[in-house]
């Protein structure tokens, strides 16, 4: 940030500043949470250790979703083998040389603590460190240099590795090496929101380690995830299972009075320590197993029920359903129905309520146009000059700036015809790189179909691996699909289309966990019909009517403006025609 650079320029010292970007949206506004460190070339790196913002004075600050190149910091401080044993020794953790993760130590500035005999763990080699993590001796506070954007070890994991242990914390993996197990950390413990399943932008850029470890996790077919046996460290571990996708991933067992593997070494020692990994098991998600391993599952569901999905923003809608993970939605209606706006809709609130992102796969909307109807939505006002209040360049900077936080599109520039696997095979980057929880599909007819197999089989087969991606990876996937040629009724109604009449196939129906009909009748008024819900606790059949703002394609409750003008018997908003002048009505 230029604010930051433009503050440091006449720093000559390694110090602590306040920060610039973040100070004055605090209440300490004076408290000094930026590191400035001056390397030998003169180059100047920060980091703030409130907001996270990080660089140098001669290069931008990498874009989150972009490969992550941490600038070189030098190495500060001497080995002191006492110092370090000491440390340790009272943690259970048996140093020794032979232990190849990097470590240092030296006398380190603690934020209102002041200069502390510090043990410094070191991402990277101790030659060209990445960034160091510095612990005091005596007292539990920590500093950094540099930005820590992977796991902690990860340079000593032998290449032809087929199994990686995934600890929360650095002393973790220490406690491992000292029981001959190699093993990671995560660079940053279990993010604060962790635990609710609602990330902001910058506490998803702190997953940016998966993404750096893809070839290694891709190369393993073990991943122990051996994270804190508390709330948010179980919670870190399905989020890095989904991200990573659970059929490769195992958890060990604690034993009782253990949170941590370095509380088992404190404890029990080595030996139970080796045990408990080599008793690992694998996360559930296939095979078979006892009916006793689900027993805690059905006593929790008993005591407190089964919580509902992720609201969709509109109190109607969600008293007929609401949005899970690892659900598909299948969403039809007839052409020009709005049900592409409905799905918007429902991504931009999920967004702004639930911190949810997305990944989107729109074959009749260029990504520019797409995110020009998006930023109607989130601003309730028109992109293009004409009818209505048209948003100001500061407001759609602002709505543009919040979907390049929340949305990602998988776009084929160079023309390809998309495959289902091509898609799903990106969504699955994205997830990993991203941390994604919905996925769009929009429509069918777009995706190249298998020629070896009738359409029926080739759609069957398709919605399996879109099914499967969705439950392995906690995503929720809007699949829209046209429905067959529908003709008016003799009344010049259109009929309501349903998964049964969908083109090509009645797997539609039969795999679909959400079944979602968008109609539209005369004026703003919509209808959404829900005409399959696998689960009852999600949803139900039924339909509601919503108001539709034909300039924003904002979706609303439903306002009946003239609720006090009598209308005919016969009117029926599930058969909407062409409605008669209101004002005729009094006088039926």
């Amino acid at each position: 940030m230029e604010i930051i650079k433009e503050a440091l320029s006449a720093v000559v010292d390694d110090c602590r500043v306040a920060c610039p970007a973040c100070s004055e949206t605090r209440k300490k506004k004076h408290e000094k949470t930026l590191s400035v460190t001056i390397n030998s070339d003169g180059s100047k790196l920060y980091f703030c250790h409130h907001c996270g913002e990080s660089g140098s004075l001669f290069k931008p600050k990498n874009d989150y979703r972009k490969e992550s190149k941490v600038t070189r910091i030098e190495p500060r401080g001497t080995v002191d083998e006492s110092a370090i044993k000491s440390f340790f020794n009272a943690r259970g953790i048996l140093w020794s040389q032979d232990i190849d993760l990097p470590v240092i130590s030296g006398k380190r500035y603690f934020n209102g603590h002041g200069n502390l005999d510090a043990v410094g763990f070191v991402y990277g080699k101790k030659s060209q460190p990445q960034a160091i993590k510095w612990r005091a001796i005596d007292k539990k506070v920590f500093t950094q240099e540099g930005a820590a954007r992977q796991f902690y070890g990860i340079e000593f994991i032998p290449e032809d590795a087929k199994e990686l242990i995934i600890v929360e914390g650095e002393c973790d993996a220490l406690a491992l090496a000292s029981a001959g197990i190699a093993a990671v950390s995560c660079p940053n413990g279990a993010p604060q929101m962790v635990s609710d399943r609602k990330f902001s932008p910058e506490d998803d850029n702190k997953f940016s380690y998966i993404w750096e470890a893809r070839e290694l996790i891709e190369r393993c077919d073990k991943i122990i995830l051996a994270t804190d046996n508390d709330k948010a460290g179980q919670a870190l571990a399905e989020e890095i299972a989904r991200r990573i996708g659970r059929a490769k991933c195992w958890a060990i067992k604690y034993p009782e009075g253990c949170k941590d593997a370095n509380d088992i070494i404190q404890k029990d020692g080595v030996d139970a320590l080796r045990d408990v990994v080599e008793k690992s098991q694998p996360l559930p998600l296939k095979g078979v197993y006892s009916a006793k391993s689900y027993l805690q599952d059905v006593q929790d569901i008993f005591s407190k029920g089964v919580g509902k999905g992720e609201s969709t923003g509109i109190s109607t809608v969600d008293d007929l359903f609401t949005v899970a993970e690892g659900q598909l939605s299948v969403v039809t209606g007839v052409p020009s129905c709005g049900k592409s706006e409905f799905v918007d809709q429902l991504m931009v609130n999920l967004a702004q309520n639930s911190s949810w992102k997305f990944a989107v796969a729109s074959f009749e909307n260029p990504p520019h146009f797409h995110i020009a109807k998006l930023s109607e939505k989130i601003t309730g006002k028109t992109f293009f000059e004409g009818e209505g209040s048209r948003m100001s360049t500061a407001e759609l900077n602002s709505a543009s700036d919040f979907i390049d936080k929340h949305f990602v599109f998988l776009d084929s520039r160079d023309g390809a015809v998309s495959t289902i696997d091509s898609i799903i095979d990106r969504a699955k980057q994205a997830v990993m790189r991203l941390g994604i929880r919905g996925l769009v599909i929009d429509p069918y007819n777009y995706i190249e179909k298998n020629i070896e197999s009738d359409e029926s089989q080739s759609i069957s087969a398709m919605l399996t691996k879109v099914t499967a991606f969705a439950k392995a990876h906690g995503v929720h996937v809007w699949f829209v699909a046209h429905p067959a040629k529908m003709y008016p009724r003799e009344d010049g109604s259109m009929p309501i289309p349903t998964g049964m009449s969908i083109s090509g196939s009645a797997s539609w129906f039969a795999k679909a966990d959400l079944g979602i009909t968008v109609h539209r009748g005369a004026g703003n008024e919509v209808e959404v019909h829900c005409w399959k819900s696998r689960f009852k606790w999600i949803g139900k059949q039924g339909a509601v009517p919503l108001s539709y703002d034909k300039l924003t394609g904002r979706y609303t409750d439903f306002v009946d403006m003239f609720s006090n003008v009598k209308k005919p018997e016969s009117f029926n908003p599930s058969h909407w025609t062409d409605i008669e002048d209101i004002d005729s009505w009094n006088d039926k």
